[in-house]
């Protein structure tokens, strides 16, 4: 039979671990724009060889939490560690450490794809030597475009090279913002296996997304956030197994099933945020 204090050992051991897991822990997290707070004590962490999905209606905080992290605004208080680095204290380090793929990326159109791999391989130090940016274009599947200018890409085959550059540096950690939006379903399909390819590797991903069957699909975990706080926070499947039987989510249900559209919806509401 344990005792109290063996179990409070094993537990401050569980977090300790987790801890050393995680290759982003977001604690406490508030950002403030004037007399608004966009985002209210917002604490979770993403771990290594994870998707992490952070869910939210428009207007919810996710924009704010990302850019926080990100370092692109300041937060008013908490804490943001990456990969063992806090963004406050050594804000370079941190972002070293990450990579990050926006909704939309624009690269110089004219440029073609073979001269772009090279400028952002020289920005951070990548050697492409040796047939190497022959295998990267046959990794990311685009061996026959190399010479082609990027604004003739299509959607998917320019995110394909986005996330790539998003990647180049190897981080820890990668920032992924609704990155298949707008794709059709193979492009989707495709760009999942490569993100997925990136948790084999063993990098913690960051994902947002308006795609509940994206969350499902591709996400170890979520987060769903409203009003600029964490109502949920667990595995796609657990989620909707907790609420399977909710009435709200019942009430919303299409498909004879639960869902996690169902359980998103039940939870944050049917009202269309603006």
């Amino acid at each position: 039979m344990f005792s109290a204090s063996s179990s409070l050992t094993g537990n401050l051991i569980q977090m300790d671990t987790q801890q050393k897991d995680s290759i982003l822990t977001v604690s406490n997290l508030n950002v403030q724009y004037g007399s608004f707070q966009a985002v209210k004590d917002v604490s979770f962490d993403v771990r290594a060889g994870e998707i992490f999905g952070l869910l939210g209606p428009n207007g919810a905080g996710k924009t704010s939490t990302l850019s926080a992290i990100e370092g692109l605004i300041k937060y008013t208080s908490g804490a943001i560690i990456v990969d063992g680095y806090n963004a406050k204290e050594n804000p370079l380090h941190a972002r070293a450490s990450m990579g990050v793929q926006l909704q939309s990326t624009s690269f110089q159109p004219e440029l073609r794809v073979g001269e772009i791999l090279q400028l952002f391989a020289g920005i951070y130090g990548v050697p492409l030597a040796n047939g190497r940016l022959d295998a990267i274009l046959q990794e990311i599947k685009l061996e026959d475009a190399v010479n082609k200018k990027f604004s003739e890409l299509s959607g998917g085959q320019q995110q394909r090279v986005s996330l790539f550059i998003s990647t180049i540096h190897n981080p820890r950690l990668v920032l992924l913002d609704e990155p298949t939006t707008g794709l059709d379903p193979q492009s989707r399909r495709q760009l999942w296996e490569r993100i997925e390819a990136i948790r084999e590797k063993g990098h913690g991903v960051l994902l947002t997304t308006h795609s509940m069957e994206e969350a499902e699909s591709v996400c170890d975990r979520i987060a769903i956030i409203d009003h600029g706080t964490i109502i949920a926070i667990d595995t796609p499947q657990a989620l909707i197994d907790k609420h399977k039987n909710d009435p709200e989510a019942i009430a919303v249900s299409r498909r004879g099933r639960v869902t996690l559209e169902d359980v998103f919806i039940a939870l944050t509401g049917k009202a269309v945020r603006s």
